[in-house]
């Protein structure tokens, strides 16, 4: 690609920008006007800058342009447009295996695969610029790697070991397949066996292993909440406060001042209360509810984080890098200081607080005919549990909820039944899994697990927060102000596609994957629920749908069959309900769209942020979860359990023993000798000889036989099942002839 200078200059900007260099967008055009590649010396002379420091400027900005994927840096020190080079760019996902994937950052759903030669160079997190050279056997894009735009992770968590002399850190994230090498005396005070952290010196080559240096060293493998610390530390969660945020949060103190309650709508002579769980510290949400005409009154009160966390502050910013509160069985990892979670911004009862209520009216029906949001203070009469609720609604301890709030809890439930039948009307799925509970000892070793049922206490505060956040949602696009949506899109074609085959199988109507509708969804489960094998299929229709995300553009939440979905509810643990409720207070201050402080752009970049963080708060969790489920199960070896097969594939079964929720796999190899065949469209596996079949949904008595702690992986083998020897048939011609 020849490199010259341009003689002719790009176009002015039309405003003048206080930055002297030029914009990304600026930049961007001017590239794809040239034609070309071009050094930074020829886009610097182009736009008439001059000088060291005007050169510094705009490498920095090029750089970070790359690092975005926007343009590409050649061989030759030249910059390119992405797009001209027809490359694909987005974050790598590594894979166990050793090969990996690009998520891109075009939309496209087909993710790019990267063969175990291309990951070589790679970890799991690297952003990257790949071209596209075919498919692979399964008809994916394969992708080589082109250029390593920004390396993911700095640091590594992992067991450090030794092996003939040299250090190494073996990383505890399943989808980094690199051993980091510990270069000579930088294993500081770490012994063999320890878990420690490691800071990257040297990223892998195609030739070349990571090397780096143990930065701290965490303890033993079986330390107590060591599992919280590896996947806080192999995910990259935030656990420290910056200097600047306790500077900004010191002098807050610990009650609301006067002045901060002036010319708020004042809610404390009102019936407001907190309903949680048993052990929750921080209480985002308030409800109040009066009977109204042939309706209700309901106000959703939300604490007020607005005020204290200002845009752009330290507090702000920490926030960001955040995106959310991280629940470990053992900790909590907040996305603000305890000070402000577990203080100033909890819901405490008895004490003044500020919040952002939505004040509406719903109708028999359940029906929200109109919402006002305002500015308030706030007093709680009393912080409730879910058990207690659920006792007082069904008619046991009366004492559980003081007497002056009998009637307010009534009210509630009745209230709840109406929005409950407006939800059955609308259609939206109907899915309540039990959640599990993990119940540790002092040492922070696992003594047991159970399932908790939701009750009516659950699913009433559900539907006010529902209906609250659907008000939020409406008054965003009402007002057309930059904000975030939870979205939630429909079924993935393909997945669905499978689903269908089984359903299908078993005698069910079910819709074509473009047409699938939510009420669709609940048809069918209200089908199968008397089935013995309902619980697998509830799961395999789960694991059709796709994730709900963040985004400003409201294409509806397929889930919840509604048009328009906010998260409002929230904000002292998700930072897109903080941007929500920035967004009401401006409007309810009297400012237009044109004069927010975002803008559509910026909130795309906050939605795929936000979302990102989200889906690494669910990793961390699940992980843990998944190796106290293991340290659990490794008590019980040999031991058996009634179980469910949620899953069927070409090598096994997987099996869920629902009274503790703890999935595991049946081996092909574990099951009667003979030859299994994978039949798809009935989701079962079928002996070839004996002519047995195991299908999804069938329920079977199952013992423990390995469990994988590395791996977070539980080996079943089925009670009673004895293999079948075959024996030679007699070859009697054979034995004439001899």
């Amino acid at each position: 690609m020849p490199t010259s200078r341009v003689k002719t200059r790009p176009k002015r900007p039309s405003k003048s920008y206080k930055h002297p260099i030029p914009s990304r967008n600026e930049l961007l055009d001017f590239l794809a006007e040239a034609g070309r590649p071009l050094k930074v010396h020829a886009i610097l002379d182009a736009f008439g800058l001059k000088g060291q420091r005007m050169l510094s400027l705009l490498a920095e900005r090029l750089d970070k342009m790359v690092r975005a994927g926007q343009v590409i840096e050649n061989r030759r020190r030249e910059y390119c447009l992405t797009e001209k080079l027809d490359l694909v760019t987005g974050q790598v996902s590594g894979h166990r295996d050793g090969f990996g994937f690009v998520l891109r950052d075009d939309g496209e759903d087909e993710d790019v695969y990267l063969s175990a030669r291309e990951m070589r160079s790679l970890f799991d997190g690297d952003r990257v610029a790949v071209k596209v050279i075919g498919r692979d056997r399964r008809g994916k894009p394969e992708g080589k790697l082109v250029e390593v735009l920004e390396r993911g992770p700095r640091e590594i968590a992992g067991q450090y070991i030794r092996e003939r002399g040299i250090g190494i850190v073996i990383p505890d994230n399943p989808r980094i397949s690199h051993r980091i090498l510990i270069a000579r005396g930088e294993s500081g005070r770490a012994k063999p066996g320890d878990i420690v952290v490691a800071e990257i010196l040297d990223y892998p080559s195609r030739v070349e292993q990571a090397t780096g240096r143990v930065a701290r060293v965490l303890g033993a493998p079986d330390q107590k909440g060591m599992a919280t610390d590896l996947a806080i530390h192999s995910h990259g969660i935030p656990t420290r406060w910056p200097k600047a945020v306790r500077d900004e949060v010191g002098p807050l103190g610990k009650t609301v001042p006067t002045h901060a309650k002036r010319g708020r709508t004042d809610l404390r002579h009102l019936d407001l209360v907190t309903i949680d769980g048993a052990d929750a510290r921080d209480f985002d949400d308030a409800v109040y509810c009066e009977p109204a005409g042939d309706g209700w009154r309901l106000i959703v009160a939300i604490a007020d984080v607005g005020h204290y966390v200002a845009i752009d502050s330290a507090l702000d910013r920490e926030a960001t890098k955040r995106g959310t509160s991280v629940y470990f069985p053992d900790r909590v990892v907040p996305m603000l200081p305890e000070a402000l979670s577990n203080g100033l911004c909890s819901l405490n009862p008895k004490v003044d607080r500020l919040c952002l209520a939505c004040d509406m009216r719903v109708s028999a029906a359940g029906k929200v005919t109109r919402s006002t949001f305002v500015e308030a203070v706030m007093r709680s009469k009393a912080r409730l549990t879910y058990a207690a609720v659920d006792d007082f609604l069904e008619g046991g301890s009366q004492r559980a909820v003081p007497r002056p709030l009998h009637g307010a809890i009534r009210g509630l439930h009745e209230l709840y039944r109406a929005l409950a039948k407006a939800r059955a009307r609308r259609g939206a799925i109907e899915l309540d899994l039990p959640q599990t509970r993990f119940e540790l000892d002092d040492n922070g070793e696992i003594e047991n697990i159970r399932t908790v049922e939701r009750n009516d206490a659950h699913r009433l505060i559900e539907e006010c927060m529902i209906a609250a956040n659907v008000q939020a949602a409406k008054f965003l696009r009402r007002h057309r102000i930059a904000g975030l949506y939870r979205v939630h899109p429909r079924p993935d074609p393909e997945r669905f596609a499978e689903l269908r085959l089984y359903l299908v199988s078993l005698g069910l109507k079910v819709p074509h994957p473009e047409q699938v509708q939510a009420r669709q969804f609940n048809d069918l489960l209200r089908q199968v629920a008397d089935r013995p094998d309902s619980s697998a299929i509830s799961m395999a229709m789960l694991r059709s749908l796709t994730h709900a995300e963040y985004s400003p553009d409201n294409i509806g939440h397929f889930g919840l069959s509604l048009d328009a979905y906010a998260h409002f509810t929230s904000p002292i643990r998700r930072y897109p309900d903080l941007l929500v409720h920035r967004a009401i207070r401006h409007v309810l201050r009297g400012g237009k769209p044109g004069g927010y402080h975002y803008n559509r752009p910026v909130m795309e970049k906050l939605g795929s942020i936000t979302s990102a963080h989200e889906r690494r708060a669910e990793e961390a969790t699940r992980e843990v979860e998944a190796w106290l489920k293991c340290r659990y199960m490794e008590a019980h070896i040999g031991e058996p359990f009634d179980g469910v097969v949620t899953g069927v594939t070409n090598f096994g079964l997987f099996v869920q023993i629902p009274a503790l929720q703890i999935d595991g796999l049946v081996h092909v190899t574990s099951l009667v000798n003979d030859y299994y065949h994978y039949d798809a469209a009935g989701q079962r596996l079928v002996g070839e000889r004996s002519g047995r079949g195991y299908g999804l949904g069938e329920a079977m008595r199952v013992r423990v036989h390995r469990v994988d702690m590395e791996a977070r992986r539980i080996d079943f083998r089925l009670v009673g099942e004895v293999h079948d020897p075959v024996r030679p048939r007699r070859q009697r011609g054979r034995a004439r002839r001899r």
